[in-house]
């Protein structure tokens, strides 16, 4: 695979890792602001985005994108949504940062997982 390619992903993943764990160092290394109450979540869930993003693009052992039962982009919309059902059932759960669609929108991670997941092990 590229170089160029490798270090791409190598960089979506690591900024993925850095939005999850330090979302304000990094919104203020990229763009010279502090976020704070509902930036932090939101960033964590684009942070979730990237590293799937990564994923997607991971090469498999045999130098194809495809791995074995089914394709790494269908691995990393199952990363994304097991990763994004977890985090928004958390600020549910904590009570902070609750609006009217964040039920629902637990709710669709989950369905979406389940039948990915289902997916998977029909294959």
């Amino acid at each position: 695979m590229d170089f160029l390619v490798k270090l791409n992903i190598l960089i979506e993943g690591v900024l993925g890792l850095g939005l999850l764990s330090a979302p304000s160092l990094i919104v203020r290394a990229l763009l010279g602001h502090s976020i704070s109450g509902v930036s932090l979540p939101l960033a964590r869930v684009a942070g979730l985005g990237f590293l799937s993003l990564g994923i997607a693009c991971w090469p498999s052992g045999s130098g194809e994108r495809s791995s074995g039962k089914l394709d790494s982009a269908f691995h990393a919309l199952l990363t994304y949504n097991v990763l994004v059902t977890l985090y928004l059932l958390f600020l549910g759960v904590a009570g902070e940062f609750v609006g009217p669609l964040l039920w629902p929108a637990v709710a669709l991670h989950a369905i979406l997982t389940l039948l990915l997941t289902r997916q998977y092990f029909q294959f």
